[in-house]
């Protein structure tokens, strides 16, 4: 699937919800999406990325010009996965939604996320 999203040039949406993807399926798509130029819309809902899979979809969405939703809400990426998201919201100025609850994100990665959205304004 990364690798033909690698290529893909009309795909906008893509929605993988529920399909037990793994912090290694993450980095796979992560790598897709550093060089997919049109994918607007990815939904990862309730998968098992953990703080792995958000730090590698993290360090695309700082080189991902394109993506405006995300949606990756119950993956357990806990705070570290929060601060992955957080950092690269600081860089990333085109994502305009971003679920990211019931991951059991506490204060550590609500500040990152706070100061983010903050810089990000």
């Amino acid at each position: 699937l990364a690798d033909a999203l690698r290529v893909n040039g009309v795909l906008t949406t893509l929605d993988l919800a529920d399909n037990h993807i793994s912090a290694e399926g993450a980095a796979a798509l992560a790598s897709a999406l550093r060089v997919n130029g049109v994918l607007k819309k990815l939904n990862l809902f309730y998968n098992k990325i953990g703080s792995e899979g958000a730090a590698a979809i993290a360090e695309a969405l700082r080189g991902n010009g394109v993506l405006k939703t995300l949606y990756l809400n119950d993956n357990k990426i806990g705070d570290e996965g929060a601060k992955a998201i957080g950092g690269a919201l600081a860089d990333n100025g085109v994502l305009k939604t971003l679920n990211i609850g019931y991951n059991k994100i506490g204060d550590q990665g609500a500040a990152a996320i706070a100061e983010a959205l903050h810089g990000n304004a």
